[in-house]
């Protein structure tokens, strides 16, 4: 499958409506689609992974994009990263066009954006030692004073935990337990300073145990760095303690959005209350509960559903309008919004 490379629109940059600052990231209208061949031959559709996204996020800000597997929550993550073109739509970041940039301005956006992979002993090659690990993002990027280049180490190792440096710096992967490797791969990710951290599922492969100290640290490196960061989940349980906003995508698309008390408080679409419900109840004495859940399985996204994509899952489903009309976000409270037709 290949991206399908459209076109966009162009974006100049400002100081925002009121003097406001601009955000640090914006997505407008994006879609991400990726072109199906019949045995390598001929067109055979497109997988619709992301269809219509649109947000901001403000500096220092912490936004977490929660759904389930096969939602679109790792292609909008690769699109982000510049790994995916858009199809159609644009991403901004700092008021430069991401459509657009390649070469040394694309090389410079990665020093901006640091990425923290869900499998840490998959994403450490285990050939090299944490110290070489760590001087490879430096050495690609132009550091050529050795000095420099390992006082940054000393720096970020500290600065995760990983104390003292000397004893860590010649170990290889698997000489680390799994907490370990994960904390190599955030230095890793903060060693260019970036201003914006992506972290897609970082705690999902750790032990309980393990996964709150790994949250406190990414908290604690967001507070101290002013970092924007993207979390990226499919565990409600754990965004409370890391987000100030949610974003919840469904099929492609985002559903529902808002702070994190008050979405998590009072869920507005069906589909986010379904996926609330589904969360793990730690108490005991439910664990025999049947939970109310919709039935069916998520659309494909080679051929969606017609207006809602939710509609053939939902309880609440208006005939004749759900089942044929896109729903356009509705402020179901301040600064909390639902793409659901009955707040219409």
């Amino acid at each position: 499958m290949t991206a399908v490379n459209e076109i966009s629109t162009k974006t100049t940059g400002g100081n925002g409506k009121d003097g406001q600052q601009e955000p640090l990231l914006s997505i407008r209208d994006l879609r991400v689609w990726f072109e199906l061949r019949r045995f390598g031959f001929g067109h055979a559709g497109y997988v619709r992974a992301v269809d219509g996204v649109s947000f901001d996020l403000a500096y220092g800000e912490t936004i977490a994009i929660v759904g389930e597997s096969g939602c679109g929550k790792s292609s909008l993550m690769k699109t982000i990263l510049g790994i995916n073109r858009p199809t159609k739509g644009e991403v901004v970041f700092e008021n430069r066009r991401l459509n657009d940039l390649g070469g040394r301005a694309m090389q410079w956006y990665r020093t901006q954006v640091g990425y923290v992979q869900q499998d840490p002993y998959g994403a450490l090659p285990p050939f090299m030692n944490v110290r070489r690990i760590l001087q490879e993002p430096l050495i690609i990027a132009g550091v050529k004073n050795e000095k420099e280049r390992l006082r940054r180490v000393y720096k970020v190792l500290e600065e995760v935990k990983m104390t003292p440096v000397e004893e860590f710096l010649p170990k290889f992967p698997h000489m680390l337990s799994g907490g370990q490797q994960q904390r190599v791969v955030i230095a890793r990710a903060m060693i260019m300073e970036p201003k914006l951290l992506v972290a897609d599922e970082p705690v999902s492969m750790l032990d309980a145990s393990v996964r709150v100290e790994i949250l406190r640290l990414l908290r604690g490196l967001q507070a101290s760095h002013n970092l924007a960061v993207i979390y990226i989940t499919h565990d409600l349980s754990t965004v409370r303690y890391f987000s100030e906003r949610i974003m919840v995508m469904y099929a492609g698309q985002l559903v529902e959005k808002g702070k994190v008390n008050d979405l998590l408080g009072s869920p507005q679409h069906p589909y986010t209350r379904a996926l609330i419900e589904a969360t793990s109840d730690p108490d005991a004495a439910n664990a025999t509960t049947f939970r109310d859940v919709p039935p069916g399985e998520p659309p494909s996204l080679v051929n969606p559903p017609t207006g809602c994509r939710f509609h053939p899952r939902c309880p609440h489903i208006i005939k004749d309008l759900c089942d044929r009309e896109v729903p356009p976000d509705f402020e179901v409270a301040p600064q909390h919004f639902t793409a659901c037709w009955l707040y219409r």
